[in-house]
Parts: C-alpha cells; sequence; structure tokens
C-alpha cells in the first residue's frame, strides 16, 4: 500500500510499505477514505519529537470503511464506516474506567514523554506519533491497524461526509475540552492563543458553550480574520501589539479574562534567549504563551492547555500563577469521552468544523501538503488528504 512515511526533519515521503494486518483478537482493519494533517504533526515533521524512525507512518486524524475485524470485535463489522480517535485506549484499566482514556495504562509500549517518570505508567498510545507514545503506524496511508476496536472508532451516519466528521478523530474533541476545562459557560470571557486549528476549534466549543467575549491571540493576520469571521472573535495580532495580556486587562477592567486557552504548545515564538535556549535543547519549551496566558487571566480563572508541551520551560512564571489562584487543565484528549456527543451536535447542525478547511488534496501530494501547512502559503488553516 501506499504511505506517507518519516525520512527526517521536513522530509516525508509517499513509499510503498506493507499492507497492514490484524495482529490482536480485537483488531480492525481499515480502509483510509480521509486523514488530515494536525498541528501536532508539524511538531514532527519539523524534528522536533524524539523517538521517530525513518520509515515510521504519519498520521492521527484518519476515518474509513472496515475491512476485516478480529473474533473478539462486537461493536463492528466488515463495511462499518467509522472515525477513530487519535488516542489508543483498551477501555478497561485503572484510568479507562474513570474516562481518562488519555491516560490508558495498557496500550503504549514506549515510556512516554515524562522526564522525571519514576514508575509511573506511560500514558496512552497515539497513532503516528513516536516511538514514545507506541510507534504505531498512521493513518497518512491507504489502510490502517486499528488496536481495541471495540472502544475507539465510532460509526458514523451516511448522511454526514467524511468533511463533516472527520475532525471528531482529534481537534474537535480538543477543542472542546479545552473549552470545557476552562469551564466556559454561559457570558463567560475567554482568550485562546494561537489561530491554528486546534484554536479554531476551541473558539468553536467556546461559542457553543456560551462565551460571550472571545479573544484571540496570533500574528497570521488571515486566520485571525477567518476566526473574526467564522467565530466572532476579538483579533490580536501579537506582531502588532508587544503585549496582548495588557490589551485584555485593558478590555477587562484590569481583571482579565475568565479562562486562557494555550492552543500553541512548545513551539510559541518566545524572546531570541528562549530561541536559542530551545535550538540547543537546554529548554524544551518557549513558556511565553503561558507568561500571557497568565498575565491575561483574571485572579481566579482557569488556564486550559491543549497545546503540547515537553520537558522545561523557560520563564514559567509559577508565583504569579499562585498569586492570583489560578487553575491548570491540561493534556492529552480523552477523545472517546466526547465523540459520541459531538456527533449529535454535528448532527444537528449545531457544529460545523469542516468549515476551517483550506486545501483538498491526494494523499499522493501529502508531503507537498506538509509543506503547504508548515510555512502558511495559500492562507493555509487545515489541509484534508484523500487516497
Amino acid at each position: 500500500m501506499k504511505a506517507l512515511t518519516y525520512q527526517g526533519a521536513k522530509d516525508v515521503r509517499m513509499e510503498n510499505v506493507p499492507d497492514p494486518v490484524l495482529l490482536a483478537q480485537d483488531d480492525v482493519l481499515l480502509r483510509v477514505t480521509a486523514t488530515a494533517i494536525c498541528g501536532s504533526d508539524l511538531h514532527i515533521y519539523r524534528g522536533k519529537i524524539p523517538g521517530m524512525k525513518d520509515g515510521d507512518i504519519l498520521g492521527h486524524e484518519f476515518m474509513g470503511i472496515v475491512e476485516e475485524v478480529g473474533p473478539a470485535v462486537t461493536a463492528l463489522r466488515p463495511g462499518d464506516r467509522v472515525v477513530v480517535p487519535f488516542v489508543i485506549a483498551c477501555g478497561s484499566c485503572f484510568y479507562c474506567d474513570k474516562t481518562l482514556f488519555a491516560a490508558c495504562e495498557n496500550t503504549n509500549p514506549g515510556r512516554g514523554a515524562i522526564l522525571n517518570k519514576k514508575n509511573a505508567t506511560a500514558g496512552a498510545g497515539l497513532f503516528g506519533y513516536s516511538h514514545l507514545y507506541g510507534g504505531y503506524p498512521g493513518g497518512q496511508a491507504e489502510y490502517v491497524r486499528v488496536p481495541h476496536g471495540n472502544v475507539g472508532p465510532l460509526k458514523v451516519p451516511q448522511v454526514l461526509s467524511d468533511e463533516q466528521v472527520l475532525f471528531l478523530s482529534d481537534i474537535l474533541p480538543t477543542g472542546y475540552q479545552a473549552a470545557v476545562n476552562a469551564q466556559i459557560g454561559a457570558g463567560s470571557s475567554v482568550a485562546i492563543f494561537g489561530a491554528g486549528p486546534v484554536g479554531l476549534m476551541s473558539a468553536l466549543a467556546a461559542r457553543f458553550l456560551g462565551a460571550e467575549q472571545i479573544f484571540m491571540v496570533d500574528h497570521n493576520e488571515y486566520r485571525l480574520q477567518f476566526a473574526q469571521a467564522t467565530y466572532g472573535v476579538l483579533p490580536i495580532n501579537f506582531d502588532k501589539d508587544e503585549d496582548p495580556a495588557e490589551t485584555m486587562l485593558s478590555a477587562t477592567g484590569g481583571h482579565g479574562v475568565d479562562a486562557t486557552i494555550d492552543a500553541v504548545g512548545f513551539e510559541a515564538k518566545g524572546s531570541a534567549l528562549e530561541t536559542a535556549l530551545t535550538a540547543v535543547r537546554l529548554e524544551g519549551s518557549s513558556g511565553k504563551a503561558l507568561r500571557q496566558c497568565i498575565a491575561a487571566t483574571r485572579r481566579g480563572g482557569v488556564l486550559s492547555v491543549p497545546g503540547v508541551y515537553a520537558g522545561f520551560i523557560h520563564g514559567f512564571l509559577f508565583g504569579d500563577a499562585f498569586e492570583k489562584g489560578l487553575t491548570f487543565r491540561m493534556g492529552q484528549t480523552h477523545a472517546q469521552k466526547y465523540m459520541p456527543q459531538l456527533l449529535e451536535h454535528i448532527a444537528n447542525g449545531r457544529m460545523r468544523p469542516e468549515v476551517i478547511i483550506s486545501h483538498r488534496m491526494k494523499l499522493a501530494d501529502a508531503a507537498r501538503g506538509y509543506e503547504i501547512f508548515e510555512k502558511k502559503e495559500e492562507e493555509c488553516r487545515k489541509v484534508v488528504l484523500t487516497p
């Protein structure tokens, strides 16, 4: 089959690779009908994620048609159309029983990304996201093996198109969990840092949950304009406004917003010093976005972090967070928890995540899709690939 493989930083290639086969009793073999390039994939593309090996198959946002099932699969049968969560969960461990699917302790033979891990179990395995997270082949391919077929894949009705439901695999539940973690409700004010796909889905979810005032901070003017037109955000371009937090404080009577969402993560644009420290790996991440979030959040507010972080963070003002009494909520998305209800909202027309798609390409052109997305060419917001 054809699949997109990792060959090093900014080197991804379509190659012929062996077809996947069922390995466990509850495996599912899926024929991929649509897949997408995620902002998290760009961390891999830029060579920022350890544990990648040449030839690893990329991609964790995908859906398709069930071709074959193992004898222990009872929830699906060949011919079913499903969307697959990026998190691989067993459904029955200590954490899965608490609906903390991203913490599943039975699906990741890797060590995870925790530095001070001690004897803690690793978090869940992830599709196409390095051997730290299990080394599972991803879905930017013609076919993919899906473990634990009774737990993850969600059947979708034929009346809904692939584009309408594809983002249930990751960015929609990620944005929704970010908004839920931020405790957004009717009349809330929120600031979202990052106008990429997760930031846009966070804005969708915030508006859906009743947020009255949504600030969005980025420096890509076309994305800010899209978010303003689509979700009614108040855009702040940090290339033009050097201190977005101060602007938000001024707009809220000196209090700050009820919650902030950091949808940027560890590759946030930081100071020259932070850039140098991260380049030589003395720091794992830039802390600029988090510092802005802390400054912009009112006392007693919430800071929600769906953006990926790893390792040390330079200039993390923990004392400021303590003095303001902030609550932090963060982590990988428990996608299986939210997918069924989000599917209902899509089916009844209350959510339209597909509007963020800017580029539709063939899987064969995936390498070019990565380049366009990474360089933000052609006003790229989201790339969907079809085999």
